[in-house]
């Protein structure tokens, strides 16, 4: 990470970092980009799962491609639970290592986007996509700071951020990616490059950075990855402004209907990379 000049040393939207998207991060978090925004992909990822794409072009619908992924996962991971014979040839310690896997990093982040396992999600980010957060337990301003300490710490504590978590979540980007391509699902249209969501939030103006809320019309800045809800009645519950933003495809990372099982809170979750959108704003 870099960081330019001491004026600049409050705002981390300006620090920049390298990526494996090959598109520069200014860019990436740009509201020019999140209009017209060009397709990502994580560099090597999908070559060196080669065999796994493979077979996901051979899946009849979503429902068997995600039985595929994570099966593939589970094998190329070590996240399927043992049986009772393999077990006997474990050692105690081995017997109760935690594996981290996507599934309980996702479930950490659905009760606290601000414990761990969020920090862990956010620092994924930053290293893929040069996305810098804003906000972790509060926001992620002058550096060094306890705020920033205390993300940095999270975000490599060993309970989350083990058994290859990042190259997990890039499988789990690039699974994501694919499928919106592929299946067309929620409804989207095959030439349609984004998602209409929407964010319930109490922070709206902290996050403003041009035009007023009351105009309805305005910019904000998104942290780094951030949920949004497929309806506006949805987001109402999580804050008494509510945004309606215009997520480009090539932003999400997970949506209703892409995993099998529980692993959001919310059944209309979506989680997507963050940045400066021009959106909506309403009261109430």
């Amino acid at each position: 990470m870099a960081v330019r000049n001491d004026d600049e040393l409050d705002q981390p939207h300006r620090w920049y970092s390298t990526n494996l998207v090959g598109i520069p991060a200014p860019v990436l978090a740009s509201t020019a980009f999140n209009a017209n925004p060009v397709a990502l992909a994580i560099a090597g990822t999908r070559e060196s799962h080669a065999g796994l794409f493979a077979l996901l072009n051979r899946s009849g619908d979503l429902n068997e491609a995600r039985d595929m992924f994570v099966h593939y996962l589970a094998i190329g991971f070590g996240l399927r639970k043992p049986e009772s014979h393999e077990l006997a040839g474990l050692g105690a310690a081995e017997q109760r290592r935690w594996r981290s896997s996507w599934r309980k990093l996702l479930q950490g982040w659905g009760m606290d986007a601000n414990g761990q396992a969020g920090a862990v999600l956010k620092g994924w980010v930053e290293s893929r996509f040069g996305l810098v957060p804003i906000f972790h337990k509060a926001p992620l301003a002058r550096f060094p700071s306890e705020t920033w300490i205390g993300y940095m710490q999270e975000k490599a504590a060993s309970r989350f951020n083990n058994n290859n978590i990042y190259q997990q979540l890039d499988l789990l980007f690039e699974f994501s990616q694919w499928a919106l391509c592929s299946f067309q699902p929620l409804g989207r249209s095959p030439d349609s490059r984004h998602l209409q969501l929407w964010r319930g939030s109490n922070q709206v103006e902290e996050q403003l950075i041009a035009g007023r809320l009351k105009d309805r019309r305005c910019t904000i800045r998104l942290n780094n990855i951030v949920s949004l809800s497929l309806s506006a009645e949805e987001a109402s519950c999580f804050g008494d402004w509510v945004i309606e933003v215009q997520i480009p495809i090539c932003k999400v990372m997970v949506f209703p209907g892409l995993l099998p099982g529980q692993v959001l809170q919310g059944e209309q979750e979506v989680l997507a990379l963050g940045g400066n959108y021009d959106v909506l704003a309403r009261y109430g």
